[in-house]
């Protein structure tokens, strides 16, 4: 059985942020809002969370510099 160990070190946040930063979060959502099949409201939204070294280290290989590197 596992045991789960609560930690009263004040580092322990500082800690969790410092992962994710330094792993980054890609959170994906699509939202889609239907009446008698007629679409009302779409919502399609990715957010990304991540230090910007670690953005531009994967950023191009999920697709998110495609955009931003077209020309106008």
């Amino acid at each position: 059985m596992a045991t789960i160990q609560k930690s009263t070190d004040s580092s322990g946040l500082a800690e969790v942020v410092d992962r994710i930063l330094d792993k980054g979060i890609v959170v994906d959502a699509w939202v889609k809002v239907s009446l008698v099949g007629i679409e009302l409201l779409s919502v399609e939204a990715r957010v990304v969370v991540s230090s910007v070294e670690t953005y531009l280290k994967y950023a191009e290989a999920i697709g998110l510099t495609a955009s931003a590197a077209a020309p106008a």
